[in-house]
């Protein structure tokens, strides 16, 4: 485990280096490094000032200079992350490799912040004063982290030259859709040859046209959540609402299917495939199977010389969950949404030292994946006993955090970090299997009755 965390630091160095020629100044370059490794650190709020007395500065002046006046160019350290990323977690050599499109809101009191309003913000799960952020995460067999991101300016935000001003909005910020902020984090990844071969996201992403076509001029898959009212053009060229097809599926035309393992088992649903008038073009739609009217719409699209079987289009759907993963992880230990800063740049250059030091905590977590795998076989019936040793699951990015920052401790020895990391693991396998076969027991609770 102590491994663990010296390939944490090995990385978030590596990257640290290749971002190094992006500043113009080598006292910016080091202020970076320290609020990565801030960011990293069990600093409570990861503002300003509390990374700026972590890292031993007299003042916050240094990271305020960062974040608001040095020169660097921020985007080139987002593209940096993204190669970085794609190249440690195998993007290029899995075939369901998914760029995952999502946004997640930061409340925020006052009007004074750069794109702050009245929204709906997911996280709080209302209506709230937040700004939000759309991003990119790149998902692939071994791991996720987050690849991108770009902050949304609301119209009365692009519109008001004061605001603008104020803010510090660049001329080139324009008001733009979330899905056409989607669309420019794709194409940055298309520019640096990082495009993955699928693309997955909710009903926002799912129903824009543009996006869609940018995915099918650059042969890139996807699976999209839709809503009831999309409408699609069935094979005998009548034109449905997504709703309205799915009371043409037939009873026995339902597979159940799996779209990847969650931390309670299998995620497996009933699912069915309707064909469209498009060879290329499918309407998938996914059913709880304990609860029939719990139902999810999904528009796939799988270019020419891609093979479309159901189960590739479940995977690609399923492989949605890790921005969500993302976003909780990358909140609660890394300060994603932390910052305290208004400015336009400030809030870009937070979220990409986030980004980074977020990647070099998953990269290391994917590397060390089997091997700190120890936990016990499933239970595969009911009544199955618990055994004697659960084992450890595998490392978490935050156990892979804390690892780092056990390195760096002083006043306490490596070993009572080392066991209360066992502890944890352990515990979370005991639980796991549990949690397996409680969901056995629930699945024969219907016949039983």
């Amino acid at each position: 485990m102590v491994a663990a965390g010296e390939l944490t630091r090995e990385y978030q160095d590596e990257l640290l280096g290749r971002v190094g020629w992006v500043f113009a100044r080598r006292e910016p370059r080091l202020q970076a490094g320290k609020y990565v490794r801030a960011l990293t650190a069990e600093v409570p709020r990861k503002n300003g000032w509390q990374i700026a007395e972590w890292a031993g500065d007299a003042t916050p002046d240094k990271t305020q200079r960062l974040l608001n006046h040095a020169v660097w160019d921020e985007k080139a350290v987002m593209g940096v992350v993204a190669g970085f990323v794609a190249e440690y977690l195998g993007a290029e050599a899995d075939p369901l490799a998914v760029v995952v499109l999502d946004e997640s809101g930061q409340e925020k009191k006052g009007e004074s912040t750069c794109g702050v309003k009245r929204q709906y913000v997911g996280c709080a799960g209302r209506v709230s004063n937040a700004v939000n952020i759309v991003y990119a995460t790149l998902a692939t067999v071994r791991g996720h982290a987050l690849a991108g991101a770009r902050p949304y300016l609301p119209r009365e935000w692009a519109e008001d030259q004061r605001r603008r001003a104020r803010a510090g909005v660049p001329e080139r910020v324009v008001f733009k859709t979330k899905p056409a902020l989607a669309v420019d984090l794709l194409t940055d990844l298309h520019t640096a040859r990082l495009l993955p071969p699928w693309a997955t996201g909710d009903e926002v992403y799912g129903r824009d046209k543009d996006l869609r076509d940018f995915c099918e001029q650059h042969s890139m898959g996807y699976v999209f959540g839709v809503p009831c009212s999309f409408t699609v053009t069935l094979t005998s060229g009548r034109r449905v609402r997504a709703d309205q097809a799915l009371k043409l599926v037939p009873p026995k035309a339902w597979n159940r299917a799996s779209c990847g393992a969650g931390s309670k088992g299998d995620r497996t649903y009933g699912w069915a495939w309707i064909a469209t008038c498009s060879d290329r073009h499918h309407l998938l739609v996914r059913r709880n199977p304990t609860d029939p009217t719990d139902v999810a719409f999904f528009y796939a699209y799988a270019p020419d010389g891609r093979p479309a079987t159901l189960p590739v289009l479940v995977s690609v759907a399923g492989r949605r969950w890790p921005v969500e993963e993302d976003f909780q992880v990358g909140k609660d230990q890394f300060g994603l949404d932390h910052s305290q800063v208004r400015l336009y740049t400030a809030l870009l250059r937070h979220l990409v030292l986030a980004m980074l030091a977020l990647a070099a905590c998953a990269v290391t977590a994917a590397a060390m994946r089997v091997l700190s795998n120890t936990a016990a076989a499933a239970p595969t019936h009911p009544d199955d006993e618990p055994p004697e040793d659960p084992g450890l699951i595998p490392l978490t990015v935050a156990e892979v955090k804390r690892l780092a920052n056990m390195l760096t401790r002083t006043g306490q020895r490596p070993a009572h970090h080392l066991r209360w990391s066992w502890w944890r693991r352990r515990h979370q396998a005991r639980a796991r299997w549990f949690h397996h076969r409680n969901r056995l027991r629930r699945s024969l609770q219907p016949a039983r009755m």
